[in-house]
This record gives structure tokens, sequence and C-alpha cells, in this order.
């Protein structure tokens, strides 16, 4: 077995205008002194991480690594949930989603997927240039405004819709594999990959392919009521990276796991800062500890209540609280081969 890395902390939520949040090295530094050990870094901000000269430079990929060196940090994974999400969007969601594209593909949904399958391929070239063996991203949705079996589920339209997922993906997925890189997939809500089904479906229709992964986060799972902590049982040989996220339902009269278009506070399934919602993390650490999870435990703070830089301080503490340092021995093994009789 393995001991869990971390804590690990995921940027995207800590980037902002003013210093620190505005450059690596004051989030490096800023991190550090929460007693950080790496950084989950999203792909989307140049003034932060600049993916494409990540995936033509050695050299550069070596100064951001020394920089984060420096302060005794490491990359844990890049994100590309974002750009992610762009591979694949149903046209009644090309309004909502063309934001997250560069002003030169928005309006034109065909360029944007390239574009979004582009930056895909160099987050794959610049994980491998920095040494990393895993990659967070989001699968995107085709199929996700169906979710709910009315009107009445159009098998045919599921399945060309699965079909044409797979088929934008495994392109991608295979870049990945030259570069020696896993593909993971956040189980998400809103993204056809949104429960084990799902990823099973998309799974099966790119063949089983060895870097299609997934990003355990409990949090999504708990507000789907899933049991998340049977999911690691299940899934365990393809969870290969972990958000450390809480969340809480809260049972009412008036609405329940759609949310009924509330804002995060009011709704029946909120996120919460990690020891404060109802997500069993001492119960989850030891799943991945015993299944000899290789990867580690970051910290992706969303909170509808607390302010992120408390959560962020606390969120440190209770990741290295909750890693177990696995033992080298079984407790017994003073016994063995001495003819100890029981």
């Amino acid at each position: 077995m393995r001991t869990i890395k971390g804590p690990g902390l995921f940027l995207t939520q800590f980037l902002g205008d003013q210093p620190p949040f505005n450059t690596l090295e004051g989030l490096a530094e800023w991190a550090a002194d929460l007693g950080y050990k790496a950084l989950q870094i999203p792909c989307h901000n140049k003034a932060v991480f600049d993916l494409q000269r990540a995936a033509e430079s050695q050299t550069y990929c070596d100064e951001v690594s020394g920089k984060l060196a420096g302060y005794g940090l490491v990359i844990s994974e890049l994100s590309t949930h974002l750009e992610g999400q762009l591979v694949a969007v149903h046209p009644s969601c090309d309004a909502a989603f063309d934001g997250f594209a560069p002003p030169e593909v928005r309006g034109n949904a065909q360029a944007r997927q390239a574009w979004a399958t582009d930056i895909l391929k160099q987050a794959a070239a610049a994980s491998a240039r920095l040494g990393l063996t895993a990659h967070a991203t989001f699968s995107g949705a085709l199929a996700w405004p169906y979710f709910y079996p009315w009107p009445p589920h159009n098998a045919a339209l599921l399945e060309e819709a699965f079909d044409t997922l797979a088929q934008r993906w495994r392109p991608i997925l295979d870049c990945f594999d030259q570069h020696g890189v896993d593909l993971c997939y956040e189980i998400h809500p809103g993204e056809d990959l949104h429960d084990g089904v799902t990823f099973e479906r998309f799974l099966e229709k790119v063949d089983n392919h060895p870097r299609c992964n997934m990003l355990y986060d409990p949090s999504h799972l708990l507000l789907q009521h899933i049991d998340y902590l049977t999911w690691i049982d299940i899934y365990h040989s393809r969870i290969k990276a972990f958000h450390v996220k809480d969340a809480e339902y809260r049972q009412n009269g008036r609405s329940g796991v759609y949310g009924g278009y509330q804002p995060w506070l009011e709704r029946a399934g909120r996120f919460r800062s990690p020891g404060d919602g109802q997500v069993d993390f001492k119960t989850i650490f030891s799943k991945l500890a015993q299944y000899d999870y290789p990867g580690w435990a970051v910290l992706e703070w969303e909170c509808c209540l607390k302010d992120g830089e408390t959560g962020a301080r606390e969120g440190s503490e209770f990741i290295r609280r909750h890693i177990i340092p696995v033992s080298a021995h079984a407790f017994d093994d003073f016994a063995a081969g001495n003819g100890v009789r029981k």
C-alpha cells in the first residue's frame, strides 16, 4: 500500500486580480504558508500558467517546477475542466458555454470544439513534460438535456449522443496514452458522465481505454443520493484523482435534488467546506488507502457559507488529519512462523 499524497489545493476558486492570487508565485507562497504540498493548476489563466508554452517548452516546464519547488510545492495535476466541457456541448447550451471559449471561436460550435480538443492535447503534452501521471477534466454533455425520462427517453437519440461523445474523446484519449498520462473525468451533474452507469457506458464506447479514468469527488455523488463509499469498491481501479469536497442534503418540503433554480444557500443540496457537511471522509481515506490509490488528496473549496481563505486554511489541516500513513507490515507479523497457535 501507498500513503495518499497531500494536502493539495485546486487553484481555480482562488484565482483573482489582486496579489497574491494573480500570479503563480503569489499563489504558491500563500498555499505553502497554509501547509499545502501540491497545487492542481487550471489551464485557462495564462498569467498563472501558460499551457501552450508548457506543451512546447521543457525549459518553461522546468522553470515552473523550479519556482514551485522553492516553496516546497509540486504540481498534482493540471486541470481543463472548462475546456473539456467544450469538447461536447449540446446546442441548447451553446450560449451559456460560449464564455468559456476565446472570442475568436464564440458563436461557432465546430471551431469551439476544435479549439477545446487542441487544448486537451496540449495539456497531455504539458503534463508529460511536467512529469505528471494524471489530468483532471470534464466530459461535456450531449445527452444531459434528456437526463430525466420525460418526454420518454429516445433510445436511438441517447445512443447517438454517447457514440458522438466517444468519437470526440477517443483521439484525445489516444493522445494522453501516447504521453503516458491518465485522463480523469470528474463525475459531475451537468456532464454526460455524471454517475457510474454513464461512465460505464462511455467506457464501453471507447473500448475500455486504459487512459479513461475518473476524478472522484464524493460531494457530487452524495447530492445524487449515490453510495459514494461503495463507489470506491466498484471503481477503485479507475480512480486516479481525488477532490476533497464536502456537501450536505437537507430534506425539505419545497425543493429537492434538482434545486428549484435557487441560489446555493437555499438549496436542499449544497456544497460545504470539508468537515462541515455530511461526507464520511474518514471511511473514504481508509478505502482509498486500502485500494492503494496512487494520487493526491486535493482540496476543492466550494462552500455557500464559509469564507474561501478560511476554508483553504482549515482544509489543509483537514486533509493532513485524514491521510493514513500506511503500515509496511501486518500487525501480527511478530507471530508468523513461530509456532504460535490461537
